[in-house]
């Protein structure tokens, strides 16, 4: 059901990050796509299913970059794609739904907003309802990176995976967790967009009134209570950081690995700087899920480089 230009990507040991982190670094990298990003491989099963359902319409909310998969899984099907995001989405993402030939409607406020205005569409002209995290698909795209770490990576003790909804972590985790449940299953959050974490930590949903973070892809304030029962059966931990290593781990990744990445997509590489200790020695795996980073600001967070 996916296209594979979606599958097998790239996935390789970076020893130019190794000196800086303490320990043996791997790499699986999602942004090698169409649409720079890990979201591809969901909505290409969402897509697929609605096509041969006979559907014709399908309705997101996105903080950028699962508005970006449907709208080119959507358009390659014929399925008419609309997009909810907030004003506040960068430019970057909010362009390329466009230029994908989605219908874009901007709400006021966050993604929390943008997902009950999807949800209002979808009832009122009764098309699908795509919803992130929530809908299997888009967990069940998530596995197949799993699958292709299991199957092509040397051993490793550990995965770094970044927690926002939680599509990602419990769709690797499923299967890490069945397949080689040796390794480690760390999900890692900014402090400044933390629900989805103290959820976790507290085994009940933890809702926040605000979150600021410059990691959009993962800045949520609500979690979904399923969700939150899945990435409880798998991940070991759940750890937050900071904003100062967010950006840290995206200029390493610019200057020794030569990736142009947007925060949420180094959470992994800023959970190293921040914790040397518990990594030295081990080998990890971090998942770079996306590179659709606003140029203007991803130069004022990694300026000169060092």
């Amino acid at each position: 059901m996916i296209d594979p230009v979606f599958l097998d990507s790239p996935l390789y040991r970076c020893e130019a990050l190794e000196p800086g982190l303490g320990c043996a670094v791997s790499i699986k990298l999602e942004t090698a796509n169409p649409v720079r990003s890990f979201k591809g491989r969901g909505t290409e099963v969402v897509a697929s299913a609605l096509a041969g359902e006979g559907r014709d319409a399908v309705v997101c909310a996105s903080a950028g970059n699962l508005g970006q998969a449907l709208a080119w899984s959507g358009r390659r099907r014929g399925l008419d794609v609309t997009v909810v995001a907030s004003r506040a989405a960068p430019a970057a993402k909010l362009d390329r739904i466009r230029a994908l030939d989605a219908r874009l409607e901007l709400v006021d406020g966050d993604f929390d907003m943008a997902r009950e205005h999807a949800a209002a569409i979808a009832r009122r002209d009764g098309v699908r309802l795509v919803q992130d995290s929530l809908d299997i698909e888009t967990c069940e795209g998530a596995a197949t990176i799993g699958l292709e770490l299991v199957e092509n990576a040397p051993p490793f003790d550990a995965v770094l995976i970044a927690l926002g909804g939680g599509a990602l972590a419990t769709g690797i985790g499923h299967v890490v967790k069945a397949l080689a449940p040796g390794v480690e299953v760390i999900c890692v959050q900014p402090a400044g967009a933390p629900a989805m974490t103290r959820s976790w930590r507290g085994r009940r949903v933890v809702t926040t009134g605000t979150t600021d973070t410059i990691a959009d892809g993962v800045a949520a304030r609500r979690p979904i209570p399923a969700v939150l029962d899945d990435l409880l059966l798998v991940a070991d931990d759940a750890v937050l950081v900071e904003e100062a290593s967010i950006v840290a781990g995206m200029r390493m990744l610019f200057e020794r690995a030569g990736l142009v990445v947007e925060p949420s997509a180094a959470l992994g590489v800023a959970a190293l700087l921040e914790d040397r200790d518990r990594f030295a020695g081990r080998h990890v795996v971090t998942i770079v899920c996306g590179g659709n980073a606003d140029v203007d600001a991803y130069r004022r967070w990694i300026g000169s480089p060092s």
